[in-house]
């Protein structure tokens, strides 16, 4: 088995432009304290007009929400782009996985701006290529390979949505896994789904909405020899989820929900789905972000409502609802650290190059992997039900 090894890279410095991490920022940013970056922001965005369209995802500050033409979870911003073909940039207020997805499905002649290249995801990291190739060849070894369908999380790199392209399987999103998950048990007798790269979303929806047994879901530890598992455990296992996890939705714990329900009887938990098992099933309510912030819009006045998601959202729902009581499902402040990279310096950078003529932070995804990827997404947008919200 091949070693993958992640470099350590001081922020800003050094190169890795097949991960998730970061390179040099190629021109000065403005200082983070210019009173006139709202200003300087408004007059590049109006500069470009038509030209541009700013994505913002859910997870953003909101110096940088204030400056998107849409908002939403990340395969939905993906397709609002494909949805403006006359926009020559599309400045994406994400991280890199969510620029890539953008990339594949825009047109030739518009290019995918990140406006800073070290906003990736610790997630979609932690499944490398060459990790998920060595896997495959080794359930080939155990004999099973032919039996596995592929399904890999939005939250993935192109050539890991790519490697599911052409090994039958699919993407799915938070809300449409269940329904993903289906069609893969679909696809052959006694199939397994190798499910990337976020074990708990796996788990969550293979026992909670599928019914299967919790023993029935192993881990694949990609730094173990044959995963940590043994051919018997392969064999038995229907789901084989890989050891990823998002370092936020991870935090959250079982003891600060029973600690919030005793401090405040009546009070509702509403979680993702990327959080342990055992904080979902602790919860009153698990969904995706879209169905977090319904479920928030929806909710009486006067309810009161512990959230496990990312902070900004959390803060903004609190802002947008003062009716309602809602609280962060964690006792310590705890951003995404690598979604807050996008700030208000970097987007009046990458906007303010835009407009002297220097397109900066382009991300493309090269066409072989671009052709790939598009065959596991068609294959999620093929499926019915739920198969077009994030």
């Amino acid at each position: 088995m091949s070693t993958v090894n992640l470099p350590l890279l001081p922020l800003g410095r050094g190169k890795d432009l097949s991960a998730e991490r970061g390179v040099e920022c190629l021109g000065e940013l403005p200082a983070a304290s210019d009173p006139g970056l709202v200003a300087r922001a408004r007059a590049a965005k109006a500069a470009l007009g038509d030209r541009v369209f700013v994505l913002g995802h859910h997870y953003q500050r909101d110096e940088v929400i204030e400056f998107a033409d849409v908002t939403g979870d990340s395969f939905k911003l993906a397709r609002d782009a494909a949805d403006r073909p006359d926009a020559e940039f599309i400045v994406f207020c994400g991280v890199h996985f969510m620029a890539e997805s953008a990339d594949i499905l825009t047109g030739a002649g518009q290019r995918v701006v990140l406006p800073d290249l070290a906003a990736g995801c610790s997630m979609a990291d932690m499944a490398r290529l060459a990790q998920v190739e060595d896997a495959w060849d080794a359930l080939a070894d155990a004999g099973i390979q032919d039996a596995v369908v592929p399904v890999t999380y939005m939250n993935s790199s192109a050539d890991i949505k790519a490697f599911c392209g052409r090994n039958g399987g699919v993407v799915c999103t938070s809300s449409n896994a269940d329904v993903a998950l289906e069609w893969a048990f679909e696809q052959k007798p006694d199939a397994k789904v190798l499910f990337l790269p976020d074990q708990h979303l796996g788990r969550n929806t293979a026992v909670l909405q599928m019914g299967i047994p919790l023993e029935e879901c192993v881990v694949w530890d990609p730094r173990r020899p044959s995963g940590g598992l043994s051919p018997e455990q392969l064999r038995d296992a229907r789901m084989i989820l890989w050891r990823g996890h998002c370092s936020v939705h991870g935090r959250f714990t079982v003891d600060v929900v029973d600690e919030l329900r005793a401090r405040h009887p009546g009070i509702n938990v509403l979680v993702h789905p990327e959080c342990t098992h055992e904080v979902v099933l602790a919860a009153d309510l698990v969904g995706s972000t879209e169905f977090i912030i319904k479920t928030i819009e929806a909710a009486e006045p006067g309810s009161a409502w512990a959230i496990g998601t990312e902070l900004n959202l959390v803060q903004r729902l609190a802002n947008a609802h003062p009716d309602k009581t809602i609280v962060f499902l964690d006792r310590n402040v705890c951003y995404c650290s690598t979604m807050n990279r996008i700030d208000l310096p970097h987007l009046v950078w990458a906007m303010e190059s835009l407009v002297a003529g220097d397109v900066v932070n382009v991300i493309e995804v090269d066409p072989r992997t671009e052709a790939e990827a598009k065959v596991a997404l068609q294959r999620m947008l093929d499926l019915p039900g739920r198969s077009q919200r994030d």
